[in-house]
């Protein structure tokens, strides 16, 4: 059986609390009051709440980390601090405001830089996948392991897909995906990156890329990735990937095939 650090005991207990307000949320998905933030870009009430529920629970029990999140609630930028917690409240919102269950809580916590431990909760489906560094990666009670297919014509690879706005400014992802598509067993867009990278690290998919990402999107997947057996790299080379704003991952056996592709279709 795994044994949870404090540290991650705390996440789960943020995480836990803040979805009770989520799933309650998401069975009047019809009652919610949605804001624009931007060109396919939405926020919700829920997400807001999530987010203010997460901030208090971590606050009170890791008084001197500070925050790096998504939602812009007004409170103080303790973000420089060097231990932070890195929080997307609600990744998936779109697939959330049209009733799909395919959403999650993401939490990371980062050290002098380095992400020591992260947490992907989807409350719908009540998996938690989780990770410490050094110590592996689980589901609930279960050690994740990434897949160990070597033929790439065999691998199910996911994706995120530029929405309206966006293709202009990353214009090669139609060049990548014709450069990957033909090779590949199938390609899966389901719009929530931290969970992607959970299902990589559970050996659901092979492989994920994608070329606009927020450190709150992925900073829990890629550790958990990592701690999976899987690797992930920026694809920009010599970045970090969780702040160069793209990335590959995969299975240690097809990543510089499905790296050299997305990196080449240019």
């Amino acid at each position: 059986m795994a044994v949870r650090s404090a540290l991650m005991n705390v996440m789960f207990k943020a995480a836990e609390k803040a979805a009770r307000g989520l799933v309650r949320d998401f069975g009047e998905i019809e009652n919610l009051q949605v804001s624009r933030k931007g060109q396919a870009d939405f926020v919700s009430n829920a997400d807001y709440n999530s987010q203010k529920i997460i901030h208090k629970e971590l606050s009170l029990a890791r008084p001197g980390f500070g925050f790096l999140m998504e939602e812009d609630d007004g409170s103080e930028d303790t973000s420089s601090k060097p231990e932070r917690w890195i929080v997307d409240p609600l990744d998936g919102t779109i697939n959330f405001l049209h009733g799909l269950p395919h959403w999650n809580i993401s939490i990371a916590a980062e050290r002098n830089g380095e992400v020591i431990a992260g947490l992907v909760y989807a409350p719908i489906s009540n998996e938690a996948f989780w990770a410490e560094k050094g110590c592996g990666a689980y589901s609930n009670n279960n050690r994740l392991r990434v897949s160990s297919r070597k033929d790439f014509s065999e691998c199910l690879i996911s994706c995120g897909i530029p929405y309206k706005g966006m293709l202009q400014r990353k214009p090669n992802f139609s060049k990548q995906l014709d450069a990957v598509m033909p090779l590949v067993s199938g390609i899966r867009r389901f719009g929530a990156a931290a969970l992607d990278l959970a299902y990589l690290a559970a050996g659901r998919y092979d492989g994920f890329w994608e070329e606009r990402l927020d450190p709150w999107d992925i900073a829990a997947g890629i550790l958990i990735v990592r701690e999976a057996g899987g690797l992930v790299s920026s694809i920009e080379p010599d970045k970090n990937p969780i702040y160069s704003g793209g990335m590959v991952a995969s299975n240690y056996e097809i990543h510089n095939q499905l790296l050299n592709l997305i990196r080449e279709a240019v």
